[in-house]
């Protein structure tokens, strides 16, 4: 068996003897189907967000999030059009902490995707979100549904994360390299609010680009992060800073009085 063959047979999970039924719970349930669990009276949402690198330390400070002794955490690799690579390096990522990672690719075919977005996004403890091309990323959710899914994945309080587009794509906008020439601006889905911008230290036009959007108001004001730096929202509130490495930082960029406003936040280092 290939290497990606096994991956996603391992997401997947093994389906067979067509319409069989069993009873989970007291709920009858089909064969390669996954029941979704109620959904809580009230749940804390939960985002932690990387400019750039969500790597075992971000993974393992989310599985600590979550509460749980052994978490599922979901890596969604849309944004990057579902590369082997970086499916790879995200179990590889996982494997020094306590959790049971897996992956929804979303470029499927219905003979082998048995299980609807909701059975597969809202039966885990938390999503990771890949990077990449986050104009199409967000194309393709919108046109696949799983924008709604995750918005009810928030709701209840399965923790959402991501680096890059996985990190932009729960802002109302933010700054992008996903069209050609030059980098633009891109609507989100807008769980948080406000605007972002990601690889702020790593690419030179991030910062500049930043600070003219929001300086002219064709931006709304919001936070810049450093690659190995990032934050943890509840709603929208910044609940903690972090970073993995010394000099990356986090901003919060704002209009004030119409003069620009950039406020370096004060990170804590996860490891």
């Amino acid at each position: 068996m290939k290497r990606r063959d096994f991956v996603v047979s391992s997401t997947l999970g093994s389906v067979g003897m067509g319409a069989a039924h069993f009873s989970l719970g007291g709920i009858p349930v089909a064969l390669g189907e996954t029941p979704v669990p109620p959904a809580p009276a009230a749940a804390t949402r939960k985002i932690l967000i990387a400019g750039g690198g969500f790597g075992t330390a971000f993974i393992r400070y989310m599985a600590q999030l979550t509460g749980k002794p052994r978490p599922k955490l979901l890596y969604l690799p849309t944004a990057s059009a579902d590369r082997p690579d970086g499916i790879i390096s995200w179990f590889r990522n996982c494997a020094p902490v306590n959790c049971e990672p897996s992956v929804q690719e979303s470029f499927i075919a219905s003979t082998r995707q048995l299980r609807g977005w909701d059975e597969v996004m809202l039966t885990v403890d938390g999503i990771v979100c890949s990077g990449g091309n986050t104009l199409n990323q967000q194309a393709i959710w919108k046109a696949q549904g799983i924008d709604q899914v995750l918005r009810e994945a928030w709701d209840r309080g399965i923790i959402l994360g991501g680096a890059s587009a996985g990190s932009l794509c729960w802002f109302e906008e933010g700054t992008t390299d996903s069209r050609p020439k030059e980098l633009s601006i891109v609507k989100c889905l807008g769980f948080l609010k406000g605007s972002h911008s990601p690889h702020y230290d790593a690419e030179p036009g991030r910062r500049p680009l930043y600070h003219k959007l929001i300086g002219s108001g064709q931006m709304k004001a919001g936070y810049a992060c450093d690659n190995d730096a990032g934050i943890y929202f509840e709603d929208n509130e910044v609940k903690r800073v972090v970073h993995t490495r010394a000099a990356a930082g986090v901003y919060h960029v704002t209009l004030a009085n119409g003069k620009l406003e950039e406020h370096k936040l004060a990170p804590e280092m996860i490891s």
